[in-house]
Order: C-alpha cells, then sequence, then structure tokens
C-alpha cells in the first residue's frame, strides 16, 4: 500500500476517525503529525464507541505502529488517560509511540487559552480552551518545552524557569490569574513522564527507517483545510498546519515517500467555533429534518453543536487543489435522506462578482453568498448498501456531482457509523 496522507477537506469533522480506522489496518504505520486534544476522532467498534483525542486510530490494530509525530503538542494527562482506556479495554498500546520533539501542553497555556478568549469578547476564535494555541505560541518563541524534557528533571526544571518568567507576569498583571512555581508544576509533570517514558522516541528517525525498509505510512491529519493556519479562514483556524503539507513537517518523512492524498469529505458542510461559513442553515429547516439532528452533529471533544449547511463545491475544489487530493471519502450520504431535494453550492457571489474558488480576503469570504444547484433527494434508507450499484440513482448522482465540482475521484462513500457501513469503489 503507498504512503497516503489522510486530510479533512472542510472545517473538521468530517468522519476521518473512521476513514482512518477502515484502512489503519492496510499500513505498518500510522502517524499522527499536527494538532492536540483539540480534536476528537470517533471510532465505532461493534458496541464500542471510541472518542479519540491524542492516540492515533492505528492503535486499534495491534500490528500498526502508531506515531505521535514532532508536529503535535501533547497534553500528558490526556495521553494517560487514552492509554489507560485502550489498556483496561484490552487493547494494546506496546506500539504506540510519541516524539520526542512534539511539545508539551502546560497547565499555564489552558488559562491563557481562556483568557485569551475572553478578552477577545464579541470577536473571539472559538477555540477548545485546551491550550493548544498557546502552547504553539511558546513553540515558536522557542520558550516551549518538549516531551523529551520531560526525560531529564534538571534539563525540564531549567527550561521551565525560563518558560515561567515571561508567563507569570501575563497571568498576574495581565489577567489577574494565579502563577505558577517549577516546584508546583514539576510534582504534577515528572511522574507523568516516568508513565510516558517508554513511549517516547526519535520518531522521525523511526519513520526514515520504516521508509527504508519498505513499511508503509497513513500520515492522519487532525482538524481540516479551512482551520489550516495558512491555508484557512483566518484568524479562524487552529494553529498549525492540518493541509496535507504539514505531514512532512509534522513527521519528519520527506515527500518523496508520499504517493497518496485522500481528503474526507461530508455530504454536506458542518463547523464548530466562530468564523464565516456560506452555506450556514438555520438550526430548523421547512422539511422538519435537521442536518444537526439528522447528523447527529454535536463535537466529540466539547460537545458544542456544531453548524451545519449545505455541502460546498467551492470549498471542495480548493481543498482538492492545497492539498492536492487523489482520492475522496465522502461520509454521512446517508443523513442526506431525509431530505425531498438536497442542495449544493457551486459558486459565491459577493458585490456582484461571482467566485468559483475561495477569495483570498478575508472580507470577501466573509460576506460571499452561496450560489446554489438543487438535486434530487432519494428518500429512502440506504445504510445497508454495500456496492455503488445497489444506491439509489439519485445517491449516484450527488456523488457524481461532487467529483465534478472538486475534479477528484471519489474512492469511499460512507453511509453509516460502522466500518461495514463504506463502500469501496477504488481502494486497493
Amino acid at each position: 500500500m503507498p504512503s497516503t496522507v489522510l486530510v479533512g477537506t472542510q472545517w473538521g469533522d468530517e468522519g476521518k476517525g473512521k476513514i482512518c480506522d477502515l484502512i489503519a489496518g492496510d499500513f505498518d504505520c500510522v502517524v499522527r503529525y499536527q494538532g492536540g486534544n483539540n480534536a476528537g476522532h470517533t471510532i465505532v467498534v461493534g458496541d464500542r464507541k471510541y472518542g479519540l483525542h491524542q492516540v492515533p486510530s492505528g492503535i486499534m490494530y495491534p500490528d500498526c505502529v502508531s506515531v505521535i509525530g514532532n508536529g503535535c503538542v501533547v497534553n500528558p494527562k490526556v495521553l494517560l488517560e487514552e492509554i489507560d482506556m485502550f489498556e483496561h479495554d484490552g487493547i494494546s498500546t506496546a506500539n504506540l509511540k510519541v516524539s520526542g520533539n512534539a511539545h508539551i501542553i502546560m497547565p499555564y497555556h489552558m488559562d491563557l487559552d481562556g483568557a485569551y478568549e475572553q478578552l477577545l469578547g464579541d470577536h473571539n476564535i472559538g477555540t477548545t480552551k485546551r491550550g493548544i494555541g498557546p502552547c504553539y505560541q511558546d513553540k515558536m518563541a522557542r520558550i516551549g518545552l518538549r516531551m523529551q524534557d520531560m526525560l531529564d528533571e534538571s534539563v525540564f526544571r531549567e527550561k521551565l524557569g525560563r518558560a515561567l518568567d515571561r508567563v507569570n507576569p501575563q497571568l498576574e498583571k495581565i489577567f489577574g490569574m494565579p502563577t505558577y512555581t517549577v516546584d508546583q508544576i514539576c510534582a504534577d509533570y515528572l511522574p507523568m513522564a516516568e508513565r510516558l517514558r517508554p513511549y517516547i522516541c526519535e520518531s522521525g528517525l523511526l519513520l526514515n527507517e520504516m521508509v527504508e525498509d519498505g513499511k508503509s505510512i497513513l500520515f492522519e491529519g487532525a482538524q481540516a483545510t479551512l482551520l489550516d493556519i495558512d491555508h484557512g479562514t483566518y484568524p479562524y483556524v487552529t494553529s498549525s498546519n492540518c493541509t496535507a503539507g504539514g505531514s512532512v513537517t509534522g513527521s519528519g518523512v520527506g515527500m518523496k515517500n508520499i504517493d497518496r492524498v485522500l481528503g474526507i469529505m461530508k455530504a454536506y458542510i458542518t463547523r464548530v467555533g466562530e468564523g464565516p461559513m456560506p452555506t450556514e442553515l438555520a438550526y430548523e429547516t421547512p422539511e422538519g429534518h435537521t442536518l444537526t439532528e439528522d447528523g447527529y452533529e454535536y463535537g466529540v471533544t466539547t460537545g458544542r453543536r456544531r453548524r451545519c449547511g449545505w455541502f460546498d463545491g467551492v470549498i471542495a475544489n480548493y481543498a482538492a487543489r492545497v492539498n492536492g487530493l487523489t482520492d475522496i471519502a465522502l461520509t454521512k450520504l446517508d443523513v442526506l435522506s431525509a431530505f425531498d431535494t438536497i442542495k449544493v453550492c457551486v459558486a459565491y457571489e459577493c458585490d456582484g462578482v461571482r467566485y468559483t474558488t475561495v477569495p483570498e480576503h478575508e472580507s470577501v469570504f466573509a460576506a460571499a453568498k452561496p450560489v446554489y444547484e438543487e438535486l434530487p433527494g432519494w428518500k429512502c434508507d440506504i445504510s445497508a448498501c454495500r456496492s455503488f450499484d445497489e444506491l439509489p440513482q439519485a445517491a449516484q448522482d450527488y456523488v457524481a456531482y461532487i467529483e465534478k465540482l472538486a475534479h477528484v475521484r471519489v474512492t469511499f462513500v460512507s453511509v453509516g457509523p460502522d466500518r461495514e457501513q463504506t463502500i469501496n469503489r477504488y481502494w486497493k
């Protein structure tokens, strides 16, 4: 199996966890290359549902190596909770590896995350307040602490002291919040470091050795294209590169070793947090159905109700371009079975100008109005379909229309949450 990047193409929550779990067994290794526990991947195995935030989806396969790459930020407490959850259920974490270069989320990062959001008021970003942004800020400011630092107490204390010299004045003088001491944080983090010591490694070296040995790697992205710090709807984005290019910098594996880019697209659009969303619908619809309730659109990490809208072909085409998509996995097609007609956005209009790609200027995108084409619904249950030919013609036509807009083939079609509720058209 060629090494592959799996990437979200919208605003996240497209069903990456399910697709990653579905194909992870085809690979020797799954590496998470960016983000932290602000991301949530849901995996359904039988009657058990797992909400993953730090551990890659490959953990469900005992022969697969799961790597948290250098581009990630790690909350040690959350990571240990997930490790304990899997071990309790008899799922081994022996093949879990954590990059020594991944940065550590500290308690003051979470404090600052909430404080920054409050300071922004009505202009807040809508973060998960998990400390992700402030942790990446410290990484770029070169005062961050990495997983390898926890393994040497003297190094950890020295670097932590320097970080607190900068952080404590912010907490105290700007936000009026309690400060931290080195001893206080060490008391919590050093015992966790000892538990995590067996998992921490030189992940870049490990991954490149696997490539040299002919092993295949699945690069698992978190969040999604429109949340990318460079290519998303800035400033309403996350703090890392979650497009396909982030797989290279976030893992240490060179571009020549990646052969395929699988983009996950929901059959409609959802978004959690603030920021523009051209196809957003009111919560209720004339048919009496809502995408929110029919699709159970509530965040894995926050529990917040997701904003929902019709499929956005402009975003699909943009995501295909910036990620270099070779394949699409279309998820939650079954949710649209409730609707008599289904709208698809094919362009935007703003101040009399028609746009068929995502406008570069923030003010234009914020004011963009969707131009819709209307397609007939199929009004029947498709959750038992196991081949593309079994889908009603209207559903097949909908998939073909998405391929036309994105200029990329739809390789997987998901018609339900379970592994077997996925139609494989081209994956080999």
